[in-house]
């Protein structure tokens, strides 16, 4: 089933390192949504949580869990987890259940408190979970992947880490405007350079924080957007979680092993690509259409990678559409106007609703000093572990 929904509310709890429970950034985040709506909580239908599995037990039922914080109301809750990719994956459950007349109004609503320093998985021994046997066999930390990719990148298409450096350059300007980053101080391209190695040839400044921070949306139905007074209000027209075509044959962790292709032949499209490509099939838009993109910048080398698997630039392009200044603030397609990973670092949870969110105020006009003008139709994008795609339409 397809069809917009409204984004009626948007709120965010902004980012940092706060020192306390996920648990009062998402309500804050959302109590700011529901004002942003001007929707009582008790007018809320149904909770879609994205999970928290870091944060203990809580985490697991998160719909259940900013349900009982806001005040039990009777509400339905539902909680979902996808990693980086939770957040799409709790709008569109939250979509599908105004589509198909579940709801008239939901409440989606994302938050972490995440570790100091990189990513590591939960205690215990789980020789079956493939982000467990990285660390344990490989010991690659989540740099390691993005370093695998940059590397990759300098070897295909001849970037350097200079190119990379324009990314946090870029995206460090957007960040000084946003009042709910974590990071709001210009960055330079020697700044970059002299930072320390984390892993080579991505230095600290090229690769993304972890963070606490919290978003929510308020979604509704469009007959109760227009009772509601919203005329013309921002619409999810798509939302992609699609996974991997079998053989995969580009590595990509926690997968340490590509599928063979002896047997079956590789798709035209991969996985990337596709979870965009699904996005635009859906909407009946393609990259044309696009006034701005939000995107998962776990590290500037990813960054570029998105340009070309959202159909921005054909492989190997994005260093020269960086050059340009085609994907910076003032350019034909501003990429992370809100600042982006470089500027927020990672709220796992969050991270994908925080995406909409930014869209959502680009597509309204409020969103102040880095405002895309005219902006009409924004994407979203990032991948979770283990085959989760995370894509999203918004139009007005």
């Amino acid at each position: 089933m397809t069809g917009d929904v409204a984004v009626l509310g948007a709120g965010m709890h902004p980012w940092g390192k706060w020192g306390r429970s996920f648990v009062s950034y998402g309500t804050a985040a959302a109590r700011a949504a529901l004002a942003d709506a001007g929707i009582g909580w008790g007018d809320v239908q149904s909770v879609v949580g994205a999970d928290t599995v870091r944060g203990g037990y809580p985490g697991y039922v998160a719909g259940a869990t900013f349900a009982q914080a806001l005040g039990w109301q009777g509400s339905r809750v539902t909680s979902v987890y996808a990693a980086c990719a939770s957040g799409a994956q709790a709008i569109s459950t939250a979509r599908a259940q105004i589509l198909s007349g579940m709801a008239d109004v939901v409440l989606v609503v994302g938050a972490d408190a995440a570790p100091k320093g990189f990513f590591a998985p939960a205690g215990g021994d789980r020789p079956d979970d493939p982000d467990w046997l990285r660390f344990r066999l490989l010991g690659a930390t989540n740099p390691t992947y993005f370093a695998l990719y940059a590397r990759r990148r300098m070897a295909l298409y001849g970037e350097t880490p200079e190119d990379f450096a324009r990314v946090k350059v870029k995206n460090a300007a957007a960040g000084v405007l946003n009042p709910n980053a974590r990071y709001r101080r210009a960055v330079s391209a020697d700044d970059v350079a002299a930072s320390a190695v984390v892993a080579d040839p991505l230095r600290l400044l090229d690769i993304c924080a972890t963070s606490d921070g919290g978003a929510a949306l308020v979604l509704s139905g469009m007959d109760f957007a227009r009772r509601h007074g919203a005329a013309n209000p921002v619409r999810v027209r798509a939302v992609s979680t699609v996974s991997p075509t079998y053989p995969r044959t580009v590595p990509d962790l926690p997968d340490i092993a590509t599928d063979s292709a002896a047997a079956v032949a590789p798709a035209p499209v991969g996985f990337r690509e596709s979870i965009a490509r699904a996005a635009y099939e859906e909407s009946g838009l393609g990259p044309e259409d696009l006034s701005l993109a939000e995107v998962y910048d776990l590290s500037t080398a990813l960054e570029l990678e998105w340009y070309e698997d959202l159909g921005l630039c054909a492989a190997g392009g994005a260093a020269g559409l960086l050059h340009d200044g085609v994907t910076a603030l003032g350019g034909r397609v501003p990429v992370n106007p809100s600042g982006g990973l470089a500027s927020f670092g990672e709220a796992v949870p969050a991270q994908a609703i925080a995406q909409v969110c930014e869209l959502t105020w680009q597509l309204r006009g409020t969103a102040g000093d880095r405002q895309v003008p005219g902006a009409r139709v924004g994407i979203t994008a990032n991948q979770g572990l283990f085959g989760h795609g995370s894509s999203v339409v918004a139009v007005r």
